[in-house]
């Protein structure tokens, strides 16, 4: 899928040298002036988060808020942004430390996702909010296509343990509460917790299910707020 090049003019070139800076070359290069992409990737991760969710109240104005939480998911995971990163050749420009470039670093779908995001947040303080949702709108044309055409690959419990881990750098732990019903037509509640805190509760007709279910509420209250 061709996509927008112009998302690496600037009329600032500095934001997109730090955005393209990984951690570990700022670090192997201490008396340089570089600094790294982490600052403009949380400014990114807020920017995508915003955007995605205008463009998807602009595009599926009769689905609630559940289900436009789950398509913001599928458009924001890091899956998706390392694909998008790598259509773009993010991974060829980036700069990194000899370390990371020795294992392969320009090829990892964490370092690619998160540049992707510092990109977007440069993008964001070099063009302002409305060129940059244009450009977010082209990026993310290929998987709102897909969820146009129904056809996700959306996995609540994968995401949410990427979720987990990121902003807490814990995994979820699942746990069956309650089965009920007769032997032929059984229930199943499970609870989802992330460390000591509970986040999500799902009834199913299996534990898979509840267990995607309990994903999909937990996903919920994380992308809504709750930290």
């Amino acid at each position: 899928m061709p996509l927008n090049k112009s998302i690496f003019e600037f009329i600032n070139p500095s934001l997109l040298e730090e955005a393209l800076t990984h951690t570990t070359f700022a670090e192997e290069n201490p008396g340089s002036s570089c600094r790294s992409n982490e600052r403009l990737e949380f400014l990114g991760d807020a920017v995508l988060g915003l955007v995605a969710s205008l463009i998807l109240m602009d595009v599926f104005p009769e689905k609630d808020e559940g289900v436009l939480t789950k398509f913001r998911a599928h458009l924001v995971n890091r899956t998706q942004l390392a694909l998008i990163a790598r259509e773009l050749g993010i991974g060829e420009r980036l700069r990194l430390g000899k370390g990371e470039e020795k294992t392969g670093g320009r090829e990892k779908e964490t370092i690619l996702a998160d540049a992707l995001e510092a990109v977007i947040g440069a993008m964001f303080l070099d063009r302002g909010l409305e060129d940059s949702i244009e450009s977010i709108r082209k990026l993310l044309s290929r998987p709102l296509l897909e969820l146009k055409k129904g056809k996700t690959r959306l996995d609540a419990k994968s995401l949410l343990q990427e979720k987990a881990q990121a902003l807490y750098g814990e995994v979820p732990v699942y746990k069956l509460v309650k089965e009920y019903g007769p032997a032929h037509s059984k229930s199943f509640l499970t609870r989802v917790k992330i460390g000591r805190k509970t986040v999500g509760d799902g009834t199913g007709r299996s534990k898979k299910e509840s267990q995607q279910r309990a994903a999909e509420m937990a996903l919920e209250r994380i992308l809504s707020g709750m930290r």
